[in-house]
């Protein structure tokens, strides 16, 4: 009887397992999704490209100080 218990348990967590890993895909693609559209919006590039563009003139400044 303690036999069929624990593999009445384990096809239950089985089952769980295998309904939420496909949810949880599913979740994934959407997660992704929003994500490459925040990525690509407008305002997000702008930023982006004034990062960039700091970190390079912080970096000049950097590497001219170290130098002289």
């Amino acid at each position: 009887m303690p036999y069929l218990r624990i593999l009445l348990v384990a096809a239950i967590a089985f089952g769980a397992y295998t309904l939420g890993a496909r949810a949880g895909r599913s979740r994934y693609r959407t997660i992704k999704k929003n994500a490459k559209k925040v990525w690509n919006a407008r305002g997000v590039r702008s930023a982006r490209r004034t990062a960039r563009a700091t970190g390079k003139r912080g970096s000049r400044k950097l590497t001219s100080a170290l130098t002289k």
